[in-house]
């Protein structure tokens, strides 16, 4: 696979393999912090939450970048593009997991009471949206024997970018936790909550295989 070098890769381009990725690895530094502080992050992330995000941007956009593309395609090597927060790029898929983390903290349900509940619960699919996801998620076995067999990973890339995409639609649909007016929580949907939960399991796997780090705030 040839990869095309752009302004960000000049400087690094006569360096050795080792001294030519910390030197990209350090830029990727820069860029996510500098990304969060764009929208603001630093003002409501801890200390430790800014440096594991910064982390997880920084190194991660640069492996999903290299893994996304078929290895018998170039492609154009951009931390612009790698940065950016929508499309197929790890920083929206992060964005994604975080989402997921953030509404169970928002309902106040504990791992405790996700697990009883999804012991007890039936996981009832009643919105075209909830389908979709569920739906997208019974893909996994498929993705993974698949990528066993073919060793192309991005394979496994789509497949979690379709995830991300079918929750956001069912997120942007279907409320999991309701709230009145002055901003009580009236109600909770623990099948709704059971099908996130569901999501964000599978969707740390495909991190972990793919050498994402998952953060739960970004």
């Amino acid at each position: 696979m040839d990869i095309v070098i752009v302004p960000d890769l000049l400087a690094a381009h006569a360096l050795s393999g080792r001294e030519r990725a910390q030197y990209l690895n350090g830029i990727g530094l820069k860029r996510s912090l500098d990304k969060l502080k764009e929208k603001e992050r630093d003002k409501v992330l801890t200390t430790e939450e800014l440096a594991a995000a910064q982390e997880a941007v920084a190194y991660g956009c640069i492996k999903y970048a290299d893994l996304v593309h078929n290895h018998n395609h170039e492609y154009i090597f951009s931390f612009d593009k790698m940065l950016d927060d929508k499309g197929n790029t790890a920083v929206y898929l992060l964005y994604a997991f975080t989402r997921i983390c953030s509404i169970a903290r928002t309902a106040n349900i504990s791992p405790e009471q996700i697990l009883d509940a999804a012991n007890n619960l039936p996981m009832l699919l009643q919105h075209d949206k909830e389908w979709k996801l569920a739906k997208a998620l019974l893909r996994f076995p498929e993705v993974l024997m698949k990528i066993t067999k073919d060793l192309c990973l991005h394979h496994l890339c789509e497949f979690v970018y379709d995830i991300a995409t079918s929750f956001t639609e069912f997120y942007d649909s279907c409320y999991c936790v309701e709230k009145d007016s002055s901003g009580e929580i009236v109600k909770v949907n623990m099948s709704r909550i059971l099908l996130c939960e569901v999501t964000a399991k599978i969707l740390r796997q495909c991190f972990h295989i793919l050498g994402l780090k998952a953060v739960s705030r970004m």
